[in-house]
């Protein structure tokens, strides 16, 4: 290809950008001159047949860019197939077609189903820029959504991704709305149903908000970026697995939203019942439970706000073809003793080997929700019991030891190297945990992008405690972030609460 004035020669910058394809020029480009581009200008880059939208970089000294070169992020390398040496054209892109629609709801107005079509569309193409999606996010927040809205978003989040077939079979799945630290109940029911014989390919998010999400412990064990093949191979192989959903475009647009939705530490009602279910769609579920954590400190705060989101996932879930119960499930404190990857992967794994110091709560939340799950499709009568005896007989440690093999490996998670134990400054009985301040310290820590860094819990709720007791402990990877943690965990309320008794 002949350089023109609106091309030039590109080059991988090797710089992760997640999923936002990002190119650099230098100060001192002509096209940046020419063209009027300046930094965060949207740029579409051209290559053969393949384009894509890009946020600019300007880089103001830049000796490793020349002028005629533009650098492209990991995501725009990838998002145009782009080689070495390749010459690229730059042009101002249209505006998306979803502005508009954006701007509408900004200003409270509804989205149809052609609005919500478009803005996913432009989402996944990435014809949206953060700014974009940020105010869409915003605007949908808290409970700017309604039943319509939020159904015509999941059919449009599960339109936009790939979907997979199993067949006439039952496909059994999961979910926990979350807002309560270790709770990782997962992958031992996937280890129990999958044991039992029922297919249940679970597909799951990366943290949001919290110290971990499902995807970041079982990724501390086994991988977990499959492909859509490699998903199939492995649930044809063993029934079941735990895998990431937004790696290989199962639910691309939900793992979008979540990367923006990540820095402000917020979760609209409506978005949450889309990203849930768009994704059990996209997985081939057909029988789903939801497991709901009520409490002050949770993400679900009552039972009314739990009646109202429960009512909510069941009308879009037998919209689009869902089975689904909700199991409303205390949520008053922590469950299991670790918070944050490696440290709830220890936990998983002593519930699954049947360890004496397995955690009492994880273990029977666990067989209380595989138990649910055998009994929703309707062939189980005591599913309770059967989990049980899956697990107390070594069957559920087997299947789950097989998955990981099929997944790529089994590895054992490891422990954190700088530690700080917090004590009790006095006798007391465990009164309450403050879910939030504990998953706070966690992820100051480094959790969850630092593996072993979050908190192991010494303590449970009602415990007598005497002065001196071990409460917590924080682990991190570097005397840095142990510090931060430490210094957040001395300011304001303690997340632990004792109260004087007997």
């Amino acid at each position: 290809m002949t350089p023109t004035k609106s091309a030039l020669q590109l080059r991988r910058a090797g710089i992760d950008t997640y999923r936002q394809p990002v190119v650099y020029m230098s100060a001192d480009c002509h096209l940046c001159r020419a063209e009027g581009f300046s930094a965060l200008t949207r740029v579409k880059i051209s290559l053969g047949d393949r384009s894509i939208v890009a946020t600019l970089n300007v880089l103001t000294e830049a000796n490793w860019l020349p002028p005629d070169t533009a650098g492209l992020s990991d995501a725009a390398w990838h998002a145009l197939s782009a080689s070495t040496g390749d010459i690229g054209e730059f042009s101002h892109p249209e505006p998306p077609a979803s502005a508009s629609a954006i701007r509408a709801k900004v200003y409270g107005n509804r989205l149809d189903a052609d609005s919500c079509k478009a803005i996913i569309e432009d989402a996944v193409s990435h014809r949206l820029s953060d700014l974009d999606l940020a105010a869409f996010i915003t605007s949908c927040a808290g409970d700017n959504l309604d039943t319509s809205e939020t159904i015509a978003l999941a059919r449009a989040m599960i339109g936009v991704g790939e979907r997979l077939d199993w067949g006439a079979e039952p496909v059994l799945d999961k979910h926990c709305v979350g807002g309560l630290p270790g709770n990782r109940t997962t992958p031992t029911v996937v280890a129990i149903v999958a044991a039992a014989g029922y297919r249940i390919p679970k597909t799951s998010s990366r943290a949001i908000t919290s110290p971990a999400g499902t995807a970041d412990t079982m990724e501390v064990m086994a991988p977990v970026a499959l492909d859509i093949s490699e998903t199939r191979r492995v649930v044809d192989i063993e029934g079941g697995c735990v895998v990431w959903g937004g790696g290989r475009d199962l639910s691309p647009a939900d793992d979008i939203l979540i990367r923006i939705e990540r820095p402000p530490d917020f979760d609209s009602e409506g978005q949450l019942v889309a990203s849930i279910l768009s994704k059990k769609a996209a997985a081939g579920s057909s029988h789903v439970l939801i497991d709901m954590p009520v409490g002050p400190t949770a993400k679900v705060r009552s039972n009314a706000a739990a009646e109202v989101l429960s009512r909510s996932l069941s009308i879009v879930a037998e919209d689009i073809g869902l089975r689904l119960v909700v199991h409303q499930s205390d949520g008053m404190a922590p469950i299991g003793r670790g918070i944050g990857p490696a440290l709830e992967a220890h936990d998983v794994l002593a519930v699954l080997r049947r360890t004496p110091k397995a955690p009492d709560d994880l273990r029977s939340r666990s067989l209380d929700i595989a138990g649910m799950l055998l009994e929703l499709f309707g062939r189980e009568t005591s599913g309770r019991a059967r989990a049980e005896a899956l697990l107390e007989s070594g069957a559920a440690e087997a299947k789950f030891m097989a998955i990981c093999a099929a997944q790529g490996g089994f590895r054992e998670p490891g422990v954190a190297p700088h530690r700080h134990v917090i004590s009790a400054d006095r006798d007391g009985i465990v009164t309450a945990f403050d879910n939030r301040r504990i998953s706070r310290i966690a992820r100051l820590s480094g959790a969850p992008g630092r593996k072993t860094s979050g908190v192991r819990l010494h303590v449970s709720l009602g415990a007598h405690i005497e002065r001196g007791a071990p409460l917590y402990e924080i682990h991190a990877e570097t005397p840095g972030e142990l510090a931060w943690a430490l210094e957040y965990a001395d300011s304001g309320e303690a997340p632990i609460k004792l109260e004087e008794g007997s």
